[in-house]
C-alpha cells in the first residue's frame, strides 16, 4: 500500500489537467487514515479554489448544518475525508459550475480510498459522484428519495448549492425525513470516535 503523505503530496504537484482547467491547478483534498465519514462531492468550487479549502461557501455552510456538525468538526481531517470527483476548480458553465474532469477520479480516487481502513459512512453528493458510487440510471431526485433501500455505509445527497433551492421546496421530504436521518448517523458515528 502507498503512504498516504507521499500520495497526498502527488496529489497535490499533479498538474495533468492545468492546460484545461481556467486557474492554475490547485488540487484541494481533506483525507486522514482515521477519517470515519467521507464525503464525496463533485469538485472545489471558485471560493474553494481561492481559499485552498474545500466547502469554503454558501454550500458548505449549508452541508455543515445538513450534517447537524460544527466548522471544527467538518474540517477535522481525522473525522471528515473530503474527497471530490475532481480536485480543482473545473470552471463556470452555463448553469452552474463544470462537471468534474473525469480523469482525475481515474488517476487518485482508488488509491486514495484504499488508504481510508476506518470509514463508516460515505456521503455521495450531487450526480457526478453519484455516477461514479451507483450503478444505477435514477436521477439524483430518485436515489436521494430511496435513501432507506440503500446500504448503511453510502448516502446520496443532492449538491448544497444555493442554485438547489428549488429542489428543496419541491422536496420536502428531505429536509423532514431524510435529514433527521443523517444528523442521527453522524453523531453516532462522531460519538463512537
Amino acid at each position: 500500500m502507498e503512504h498516504l503523505s507521499q500520495l497526498v503530496s502527488e496529489l497535490k504537484a499533479c498538474q495533468e489537467c492545468a492546460a484545461i482547467l481556467p486557474k492554475e491547478a490547485r488540487p484541494i483534498i481533506q483525507i486522514s487514515p482515521t477519517a470515519k465519514i467521507v464525503i464525496a462531492g463533485q469538485a472545489p468550487g471558485a471560493a474553494a479554489n481561492k481559499s485552498g479549502i474545500a466547502f469554503d461557501d454558501a454550500s458548505g455552510d449549508r452541508l455543515r448544518q445538513w450534517l447537524g456538525v460544527t466548522k471544527s468538526q467538518f474540517y477535522d481531517e481525522t473525522l471528515f475525508a473530503i474527497l471530490p470527483m475532481a480536485f480543482c476548480y473545473p470552471g463556470k458553465g452555463k448553469s452552474g459550475d463544470l462537471p468534474p474532469i473525469k480523469a482525475c477520479a481515474d488517476k487518485w480516487r482508488t488509491r486514495l480510498l484504499e488508504q481510508l481502513t476506518h470509514v463508516e459512512l460515505t456521503l455521495v453528493i450531487g450526480q457526478y459522484a453519484q455516477h461514479y458510487y451507483f450503478d444505477d440510471k435514477q436521477t439524483v431526485t430518485e436515489r436521494v428519495g430511496n435513501w432507506h433501500n440503500t446500504n448503511d455505509t453510502l448516502l446520496a445527497l443532492p449538491h448544497p448549492s444555493p442554485r438547489n433551492n428549488i429542489w428543496l421546496k419541491r422536496h420536502p421530504w428531505f429536509e423532514l425525513k431524510l435529514l433527521p436521518e443523517v444528523k442521527s448517523r453522524i453523531a453516532r458515528i462522531l460519538a463512537s470516535r
